[in-house]
């Protein structure tokens, strides 16, 4: 049987995964108020984009009411330790059938194409899988969203099909899901290659 996600610190060697509060909204606000953040219908798309460090403390708050374990990223190994960098989560839990979803993850640009999103998806994995207890973490995101759709594959996780209008975007235009999955079948290999990428330490 499967448990919920603890509500503490997840930590790396590039990285620090905290349980996200409102003193975070400045810093999310401030990493994530980029064009190329929401261009491809990250939460909805730029609709959906906030416009101040309010629009951040609510999504922190439904967060909370959603029973979402959402995380603020930070860097440890830069000229700026602690830097806000980023936000992901674990929700849409299910424990009797040991499922949850890694997702709602977006980071600032400067750190895209570095070891943060393969150390994060490793903490956050081995937390659902070994901690938690889970069998299957599903990964998911907009069909336009190219990017993300490669690095999700480069994990390792097995593209399982798109969901055609599946969720309605902020701006009411309708979004199709690409829906990706690791099982804890595939963790055993999915974490030797992040173990891999993240010792190589210029991971992409």
């Amino acid at each position: 049987m499967s448990i919920r996600p603890a509500d503490a610190p997840l930590v790396g060697r590039w990285v620090r995964l905290d349980p996200s509060v409102p003193e975070d909204a400045a810093g999310l606000f401030a990493a994530l108020d980029a064009d190329e953040v929401w261009a491809a219908g990250y939460a909805g798309g730029p609709a959906a984009r906030p416009g101040d460090p309010l629009g951040w403390a609510k999504r922190i708050e439904a967060a909370r009411e959603e029973e979402r374990a959402m995380y603020t990223v930070r860097v440890l190994d830069s000229g700026a330790p602690g830097r806000i960098v980023g936000t992901s989560s674990l929700g849409d839990v299910d424990l009797a059938n040991e499922r949850v979803h890694l997702g709602w993850t977006a980071y600032a640009p400067d750190v895209w194409s570095t070891a943060v999103n393969p150390e994060c998806k490793r903490l956050l994995l081995a937390h659902a899988f070994e901690d938690c207890g889970f069998g299957r973490v599903k990964i998911q995101t907009d069909l336009v969203n190219h990017r993300s759709q490669a690095a999700i594959a480069k994990l390792g996780a097995v593209r399982e099909g798109v969901l055609r209008r599946h969720m309605r975007r902020a701006d009411g235009s309708w979004r199709d899901t690409v829906v990706f999955a690791v099982t804890i079948d595939d963790w055993p290999q999915v974490k030797c290659g992040l173990d891999e990428r993240l010792a190589a330490c210029g991971c992409s």
